[in-house]
């Protein structure tokens, strides 16, 4: 049973819903089955069932025999789970095409100035951050700043922030974070050094999570670290979360001003894991 926790843990994390996890991993250790047996093993309504393998056959991870009555079964696991990143993928990259137009569209109307004024907005699920933060990492000129608990940083690790980053890097800007590093995170750590992102730690931060770009934009979290397990690795883009989005200059100057504080309390990321590996994982 720890196993099949463990198991359904880590495709709620790949983005699964816990139906669909127990779904699936069911298929994969009993073979293939009609909707009324698995109704039944799983303890369910059927029409929960059919709901549940519908979603999956959507995304590539279950297939409909073409025999009646239908039995389904799973789909290998690195197919199926394959076939997952690239929904996520091309989910992503539709919402940044449609991004992309609008943003043309827009040079094309005649909308009054609003320089004056500051916009407001709610990212209310970890797939509308991913999507928000990568577009304003790609568009980021100078500077993206931020700060995050630990518990957090497996965001830019799974859900492919870091390209974004990664890209102001090569544009010649500059990405610098802070970050409580912990044993669990080291290696999502690395990969942010690795792309040449300035990373520090600071001891035991468990602050809201922020971050600033070019000294505009800026985002502040309100509920992003009670809405995230312990286990970081579980993160689902459907997570509801609640982040404040808003090109206020005002905002953004404080923030800012409150994250050059932090950096100066803090010490080099690659000092801090070197230490880890010499302590070594924690004992129980």
């Amino acid at each position: 049973m720890a196993d099949d926790s463990e198991f359904i843990s880590k495709l709620i994390g790949f983005g699964l819903s816990e139906k669909e996890a127990q779904l699936y991993l069911s298929l994969l250790k009993y073979g293939p089955k009609p909707p009324s047996l698995l109704a039944k093993s799983l303890k369910t309504y059927r029409e929960d069932v059919y709901r549940t393998l519908t979603d999956l056959t959507d995304k590539g991870m279950v297939s409909p025999s073409l025999e009646t009555p239908t039995v389904y079964a799973a789909v290998e696991l690195d197919i199926a789970l394959e076939a997952v990143f690239k929904k996520h993928e091309t989910e992503l990259q539709e919402m940044e095409r449609r991004r992309l137009e609008l943003h043309e569209l827009s040079k094309e109307q005649r909308f009054r100035p609003s320089d004056e004024y500051s916009t407001f907005k709610i990212i209310k699920s970890v797939k509308e951050l991913v999507a928000v933060t990568s577009s304003l990492a790609t568009s980021s000129q100078e500077e993206f700043l931020y700060a995050t608990p630990a518990d957090t940083i497996a965001l830019a690790s799974l859900f492919g922030i870091n390209e974004a980053a990664k890209k102001v890097i090569e544009r010649g800007g500059e990405v610098r974070g802070i970050t409580n590093v912990t044993y669990p995170i080291i290696e999502a750590v690395q990969e942010l050094l690795d792309i040449g992102e300035d990373v520090r730690h600071l001891e035991g931060y468990r602050g809201i999570y922020f971050g600033v770009l070019d000294k505009r934009m800026s985002f502040t979290a309100i509920n992003v670290d009670s809405a995230i397990h312990e286990d970081v690795w579980r993160i689902s883009l459907d997570e509801a979360i609640n982040v404040l989005l808003t090109d206020d200059l005002t905002n953004a100057e404080y923030l800012a001003s409150t994250f050059e504080l932090l950096w100066e309390q803090s010490v080099p990321a690659a000092q801090r894991i070197e230490e880890l590996l010499k302590e070594g994982p924690p004992t129980a």
